[in-house]
């Protein structure tokens, strides 16, 4: 990895995420490949990279790969919020002992730092990447500033 700064700050970026108090089982390649849509539904398939973790992971993943640079910019916090009006009813209606307000907040503030975690690992893995975009390395500085 060229980048010695993202290098440096990848253990601390890590340590954000799994230390988050709300956590819950990830797909871990949250892609558009990976999801089958139909009239009654979503069905997720590819579950190789499953495990723990807070879940803008996967939304960060996952509108990673199906918006462009210059969409991410445009929609991603309006999908964040989609993401998060969807967790609220689910919650209520399937686990209403669980604080949805909580995790938001958590999970909210761990946004930067999931797109910072999928931008490091694109670095590493694929540096040209096109998932690479302007809107995950502002994602990045974002938490690399709250790391500071």
């Amino acid at each position: 990895m060229q980048d010695d700064s993202l290098r440096d700050a990848a253990g601390a970026l890590d340590d954000q995420l799994e230390s988050a108090v709300h956590r819950t089982v990830l797909h871990g390649d949250a892609k558009l490949a990976n999801f089958c849509f139909g009239a009654d539904g979503v069905a997720a398939v590819d579950f190789q990279y499953a495990g723990g973790g807070v879940g803008v992971q996967d939304v960060a993943y996952f509108l990673g790969s199906c918006l462009a640079d210059g969409e991410l910019e445009r929609h991603a916090e309006a999908n964040l919020d989609l993401y998060f009006d969807e967790l609220r009813l689910a919650l209520s209606r399937f686990h209403p002992a669980c604080d949805g307000g909580a995790i938001e907040n958590e999970w909210r503030t761990l946004w930067a730092t999931s797109w910072a975690d999928f931008h490091r690992f694109l670095v590493g893995w694929a540096p040209g990447h096109w998932k690479l975009s302007n809107y995950s390395a502002s994602m990045l500085e974002e938490a690399l500033r709250r790391l500071r």
